[in-house]
């Protein structure tokens, strides 16, 4: 592990790369040096050759003639003594051979059975057709490299024979051999000499880094009393001279910045506003306690971290950021210490720096909450009622342009117009009634008057309100009361509107030959009263968004059927007026249960 960091080093980087340039400096000229050498003594080598091979011809000429009356034995004798006078170096064979290819001679004994026979290799063939140029490398069966020389015998312009020289390589191979090893043997000490020389001089420059190194991290820490030593002139010397330099100018510009940071902390800490800093990059630098308090985070949460992750913005918004882009948007936030998302309108300003441009932005963060609520649900109310009167007074316009167009003259026909005119009529008182009771839950202007309330009285009476109705669609009906339950404080005529919106609701959607149920029992500390039908149910898209104003399932059914569109929303502010809370569980085409609570006397609880 140990080895591994040391050649991470710039010391061990500096001799890597010295002895590499070394290295690749003798291995160049060792290549060139023994291509060379092998090239020079190769041709020497094969000049050599020739010469023999030029001069044995001249003298194989004489016997190989017949012009001097010798007979062919005296002559092959005579050739022989020749050879074996003049050419004898080891290592080489020497074939004389006729006109038509046949050995007269050999040098070697142990190719004395090539006499007689023809040599019938590439070399041979050409110089008996008179070319002189003939040379190959050959590997007889011993494994050895040879040079083959041919050369034709020529008398009186006629091609009278033929010499071949095969000289065995091996003596120049081991000289070029013993010339690598020698060469090698140079390299490794040359290698190691470098090696050294390179330690000593890469320990010349990184330990002054190694040191100031040191002297960086102190520093990074808040030690700013460090000094760098000074070595010399050169280079190291001057980066020592400005690293001390630097060190005295960010000590200045350190304790500058804390003192400006902190007028800045205490003015933003009295703020009523949320503010964030951020640098050119977007990441915040400071954040005053009203903001983190908006956002719900801790000031060591936000402190680094961009802003438009933190705001949670759109990529556009975030780049208008980092652009400068003076902008102002509203953002919904969650955060974790409370139950509900605050709106947030956030503004964002640049900071510009003469000659440098951006260097940051601030942002400027507004709780608007409440007035976003209050406009919302003014354009919705406004919107929900405007939609809401729009129908039944159109509907009035239209019938009562009939009557003044002559349907009044059929009095079947106008009696007809005029009784929808009152159906229109009275659903329209029937939403402003309902409008100006939910006006007074919400303003608190209708106080509950709360007394004990016997519940089995309650929930009798309301199935008697409802038992014609029940009959007159074969619906059957049932009241259930848990045993103990006797009387709860509640506001009778408030409750009693929830029951009849709840089992209103559950005539309205339930076929035929249905049934409805109307419990009452404990459920812990509370009363949970239920009504329970088998009608058509509610789709699950919808439960989340049952209890709004003006909401419905299905909204042409609904108003053909005479209702408003605020009853569960009436009954969820008288419920919610009682400190109780209502739910509505469904499943589509098995029917529906609401429930509601009301807490229980004895228990601690009073009515809000």
């Amino acid at each position: 592990m140990k080895w591994m960091e040391f050649f991470r080093t710039i010391q061990a980087k500096l001799i890597i790369i010295y002895v590499l340039l070394i290295l690749v400096a003798m291995q160049l000229i060792g290549v060139y040096f023994v291509s060379s050498m092998k090239n020079s003594l190769t041709s020497n080598f094969t000049q050599d050759l020739q010469a023999r091979a030029e001069m044995l011809a001249v003298l194989a000429e004489q016997d190989l003639s017949g012009g001097d009356g010798k007979s062919a034995e005296d002559s092959v004798e005579s050739l022989r003594a020749r050879v074996n006078n003049l050419f004898d170096f080891s290592g080489a064979e020497i074939q004389v051979l006729d006109a038509s290819g046949k050995v007269l001679i050999t040098s070697q004994g142990s190719h004395a059975d090539y006499v007689g026979r023809k040599n019938t290799q590439t070399v041979v063939s050409r110089a008996l057709q008179g070319i002189r140029d003939n040379e190959e490398y050959m590997i007889d069966e011993d494994n050895v490299r040879k040079k083959v020389v041919a050369k034709p015998v020529i008398s009186d312009g006629k091609i009278v024979g033929a010499v071949y020289i095969a000289a065995s390589m091996a003596e120049l191979y081991d000289t070029m051999q013993r010339i690598n090893n020698v060469f090698l043997s140079g390299m490794l000490i040359a290698l190691g000499l470098t090696a050294v020389l390179g330690v000593v001089l890469a320990h010349t420059i990184t330990h002054p880094i190694r040191l100031m190194t040191k002297h960086a991290t102190a520093v990074a820490e808040g030690s700013f009393d460090q000094k760098m030593p000074v070595f010399g002139s050169d280079e190291i010397g001057q980066l020592s001279s400005a690293f001390n330099y630097m060190t005295s100018r960010l000590r200045d510009a350190l304790a500058q910045n804390e003192e400006e940071k902190e007028k800045l902390s205490s003015i933003l800490s009295n703020m009523s506003d949320g503010v964030i800093a951020t640098d050119e990059n977007g990441r915040v630098i400071l954040v005053n306690l009203r903001a983190s308090s908006m956002l719900g985070v801790n000031n060591n949460e936000i402190a680094g971290r961009h802003i438009a992750l933190l705001l949670g913005l759109d990529p556009e918004e975030a780049d208008a950021l980092i652009t400068g882009i003076p902008a102002s948007t509203l953002l919904q936030l969650e955060p974790p210490d409370q139950s509900e998302p605050v709106v947030i309108r956030v503004t964002f300003t640049p900071i510009h720096r003469r000659e440098i441009g951006i260097t940051g932005t601030i942002a400027v963060l507004q709780d608007v909450t409440e007035q976003e609520e209050m406009e919302h649900t003014r354009r919705e109310f406004v919107a929900n009622v405007s939609h809401e009167l729009r129908t039944p007074l159109t509907t009035i316009r239209s019938y009562a342009e009939a009557l003044d167009e002559g349907a009044m003259q059929e009095p079947q026909l106008g009696e007809r117009f005029v009784g929808v005119i009152r159906n229109e009529t009275e659903r329209m008182i029937r939403l402003v009634t309902d409008l100006l009771h939910l006006s007074r839950l919400d303003s608190n202007e209708a106080p509950l008057r709360i007394q004990p309330v016997d519940v089995e009285e309650l929930l009798e009476d309301v199935a008697d309100r409802f038992s014609f109705q029940m009959q007159e669609k074969q619906i059957t009906d049932r009241v259930i009361i848990e045993q103990g339950i006797g009387a709860v404080m509640m506001d009778r005529d408030q409750v009693d509107q929830v029951l009849d919106n709840l089992v209103s609701n559950a005539l309205k959607y339930t076929p035929e030959d249905g049934s409805i149920v109307i419990e009452a029992r404990r459920r812990g500390e509370w009363l949970a009263i239920s009504v329970q039908d088998t009608g058509i149910g509610i789709p699950k898209k919808d439960l989340d968004r049952i209890f709004e104003r003006f909401y419905r399932v299905d909204k042409a059914r609904s108003r053909n059927m005479g209702g408003t569109g605020l009853g569960l929303s009436i009954a969820r502010e008288i419920v919610k007026a009682h400190g109780g809370t209502i739910t509505l569980e469904s499943e589509l085409g098995k029917g529906t249960c609401a429930t509601f609570t009301l807490p229980l006397p004895g228990e601690g609880r009073e009515a809000q």
